[in-house]
C-alpha cells in the first residue's frame, strides 16, 4: 500500500496494556502511530451483533480516540470503551492530513479496499472476565515508603550479635564487609522519627541469616539473623508500626542463596546424588572450585558469584519450600508487602502460584518485583502488583543531568512511562530518587536546590513514593558509601534540620492533597520558548466533585522566570520564589481554585 502515513510506526498489541479492563465494564484501548497522524477513530461492535438482527451484516460504533500521550517521534492514542455486552471486536481508522488507512489485525487496507472486502480479521476482546481484571491494594499509591538497611540505620546494642561491628559512622576506607551494628531493635526505638517526618510504610532490606552486612546471601531463610535480632523483635516491629497506622514490607531473596545454604551444601557434598540437586542449575561437577566466579559455566549464580548459586524456582519442591516461608511472614507476622529481589530472574510459574497462595491470606498483600526495566510480562495480574520504577528514575535523572533539554522533552519521556503499563498498575508503581543499589540523590545532584526539584516531581507523580534512609539527612555517597550508617549525632543536634525540614513539609503535602498522587496531570506549554527549561503542571484529584487543582513550577533553566498568578490561589510550597519571580532552581506549588 502506498500511503504518506508512517505504516512501520503504528503498533497496537490487541493484549497487555494496548487492550486492558480497567475495571469489570471498561477497557482501555491504546494505538502507537508516528505524529503525521492527525486523528484515530476505533470502529467496535459486539462480535455477533448481526444475530439480533438477521440478514444484516456487522456494523461498528465509531469512538473518536485522544492523543493523550506525545512521545518524542510518535503519539499514543487512547480511548475507553463500554461495551454492552463486556466483549468487542474493532479496527483502527488512521487519518493524516491527505489520507486514511484502516488498521485491522492483519493489516492495513485503504477506503477502496476496505469497500468491497468481506472476510475481516478484527482485534478482538473476547470477554471482559471480572477475575482477569488487573487489581492491587488501594492503599499503595498513598503509601510514602523509607527503605532501610539494618546494619546502617541505628544500633540499639542487641546481645545476640555475632560480628565485631566498626564503630558507628567510622566510615574511613570503608568496604564491602564492614559491619556497624544496626539491628531490629534500633528500627523501632527510632519510629517516632519516622513517623514525624510522614513515613507510611518501611522497606526493610533483608533481615534473614547470612554471613554478609547487606544480607543478600542468605544461610537460612527460616532464621532473623542474629546481628538483628530474633524472631520476636521482627513480630514487635510489624505490630509497633501496624498501631502507627505503618505498613512493613521485606525482601524476599529467592533468585539465588548463600554459599552456606543447607541444600546447596547438600549438594557440595553429595553431587549428583543429592536429593536436592534440582533446588539449582549444576551444569557440571564438581561445583566447588577454586574459582570465585561460574563463567565456567559449571552452575548458574547472581551475576556469576559463586557465593549466590541461584535457585531453580520452577522445581515444585523448592517453591513450595519457599512459599511456606512467605505464608509464615503472612500469617504470623502480618507483613504488608514482600519485595522480591532480582525479580525478572525467578520462573513465571513461581511467581503466579506464589500470588495465589498469599493473596488467598491476604488480598490486600503487595507484592513488588525488583526490575530494572519493561515489566510488563510481570504485570498482567497475575504476578506482580507493581515493579521498581527504574524507568523513571533514569529520565529524571537524565533531564537533570544533561541539563540541555526542554521542558517538553521531559514531558515526552514522562508520558512514555506513564504509557507502559495499565492504568491500575501504574497508580502502584514504586518511584524513588536512590536505593541501596544507586548513587545517593545528592550525590548526583548539585545543589539542594536541584534535589528538591526531584523530589517534588516524584511526589506529585501517580504511584507510590519511596525514601532512601538517611536522604532526608543530606547523606551522599556511591558505593559502598551509598550504604553508610545514619548520622543520628547530626540529626540529633539538628544540624541537618533544614533539609529534614523541608523533607516533611513535603511529604506532609503529598499525604493532604490527593492530588499529589493522582493519576490526572496536565502539561502547560512554556509559551513561544520551545527552549524552555520551566515545568509546569497541573494535578487534578478523582473527585469529580471538588475541582481545586494543585500547579508545580519548577525553573530547572537559568535565570529568573516572572509567574502570572490570577490571585485565587494558595501557596502551598515555595522554596527561591519572591515577587512573581521564580529564581533558577525554584520551585512553586499552589492551590488553585477552578471556576
Amino acid at each position: 500500500m502506498k500511503t504518506n502515513i508512517n505504516l512501520a510506526a503504528v503498533v497496537h498489541r490487541s493484549a497487555f496494556a494496548d487492550c486492558c479492563p480497567i475495571n469489570s465494564d471498561e477497557v482501555k484501548v491504546c494505538l502507537h502511530t508516528g505524529k503525521e497522524v492527525t486523528k484515530v477513530n476505533l470502529i467496535y461492535n459486539d462480535p455477533f451483533i448481526e444475530h439480533v438482527a438477521p440478514g444484516k451484516e456487522w456494523y461498528g460504533i465509531t469512538q473518536a480516540c485522544a492523543a493523550e500521550y506525545e512521545l518524542a517521534y510518535n503519539f499514543i492514542w487512547t480511548c475507553t470503551v463500554k461495551p454492552q455486552y463486556k466483549r468487542f471486536q474493532y479496527y483502527f481508522e488512521i487519518i493524516s492530513s491527505t489520507e486514511k488507512v484502516y488498521f485491522f489485525e492483519d493489516g492495513f487496507y485503504s477506503s477502496s479496499e476496505l469497500a468491497v472486502m468481506k472476510n475481516f480479521s478484527f482485534f478482538d476482546m473476547p470477554w471482559i472476565n471480572p477475575s482477569d481484571v488487573i487489581s492491587g491494594p488501594s492503599w499503595v499509591q498513598k503509601t510514602v515508603w523509607y527503605e532501610i538497611y539494618p546494619d546502617r540505620f541505628c544500633s540499639a546494642g542487641n546481645q545476640y550479635k555475632r560480628l565485631k561491628n566498626r564503630s558507628w559512622g567510622d566510615e574511613t576506607n570503608m568496604s564491602w564487609t564492614d559491619f556497624y551494628g544496626g539491628d531490629i531493635r534500633g528500627i523501632i526505638s527510632r519510629l517516632d522519627y519516622l513517623q514525624e517526618l510522614g513515613i507510611t510504610g518501611i522497606y526493610l532490606t533483608p533481615v534473614f541469616e547470612s554471613p554478609s552486612n547487606h544480607k543478600y546471601d542468605t544461610t537460612d531463610y527460616t532464621k532473623i539473623d542474629p546481628d538483628f535480632g530474633t524472631e520476636d523483635d521482627m513480630v514487635e516491629l510489624s505490630s509497633e508500626l501496624h498501631q502507627r497506622g505503618m505498613r512493613i514490607m521485606i525482601d524476599a531473596v529467592f533468585n539465588h542463596c548463600g554459599a552456606s545454604f543447607k541444600p546447596w551444601l547438600d549438594v557440595t557434598e553429595k553431587g549428583s546424588d543429592s536429593e536436592f540437586l534440582d533446588w539449582f542449575f549444576v551444569n557440571k561437577f564438581p561445583v566447588l572450585t577454586d574459582d570465585k566466579k561460574t563463567d565456567d559455566g559449571r552452575y548458574y549464580s547472581f551475576s556469576f558469584e559463586a557465593g549466590m548459586p541461584k535457585l531453580n524456582t520452577g522445581n515444585p519442591q523448592t517453591a513450595e519450600y519457599l512459599i511456606s516461608i512467605c505464608r509464615h511472614w503472612v500469617s504470623d507476622w502480618h507483613i504488608d508487602g514482600i519485595r522480591m529481589d532480582v525479580g525478572d530472574e525467578i520462573s513465571h510459574s513461581f511467581i503466579k502460584l506464589l500470588r495465589k497462595e498469599l493473596k488467598a491470606l491476604n488480598p490486600d498483600l503487595f507484592l513488588l518485583g525488583e526490575i530494572w526495566h519493561d515489566s510488563i510480562q510481570w504485570l498482567q495480574g497475575d504476578e506482580y502488583d507493581s515493579v521498581m520504577n527504574y524507568p523513571l528514575l533514569a529520565a529524571v535523572d537524565n533531564f537533570w543531568d544533561r541539563g540541555t533539554g526542554t521542558a517538553e522533552d521531559l514531558r515526552q519521556a514522562l508520558n512514555g512511562i506513564t504509557a507502559m503499563y495499565s492504568v491500575q498498575t501504574e497508580r502502584m508503581l514504586f518511584n524513588f530518587l536512590d536505593t541501596h543499589d544507586t548513587i545517593r540523590a545528592f550525590s548526583k545532584c548539585r545543589t539542594p536546590g536541584m534535589f528538591f526539584q526531584k523530589f517534588v516531581l516524584m511526589l506529585t507523580l501517580q504511584g507510590s513514593f519511596c525514601l532512601y534512609y538517611g536522604t532526608e539527612a543530606g547523606l551522599k555517597g556511591a558505593s559502598p558509601y551509598n550504604r553508610g550508617c545514619m548520622p543520628w549525632n547530626l540529626i540529633d543536634s539538628g544540624s541537618c534540620g533544614d533539609i529534614r525540614r523541608e523533607t516533611a513539609e513535603l511529604i506532609k503535602l503529598r499525604k493532604s492533597y490527593p492530588q499529589f498522587y493522582s493519576p490526572h496531570i496536565e502539561w502547560f506549554p512554556a509559551g513561544s520558548d520551545t527552549n524552555s527549561r520551566l515545568i509546569h503542571y497541573g494535578k487534578y484529584s478523582d473527585d469529580t466533585m471538588n475541582p481545586s487543582r494543585i500547579e508545580v513550577y519548577m525553573q530547572t533553566g537559568t535565570g529568573g522566570i516572572r509567574i502570572g498568578l490570577c490571585g485565587n490561589e494558595t501557596i502551598l510550597y515555595r522554596r527561591k520564589f519572591s515577587d512573581g519571580m521564580l529564581d533558577s532552581e525554584g520551585i512553586l506549588i499552589v492551590l488553585k481554585k477552578d471556576s
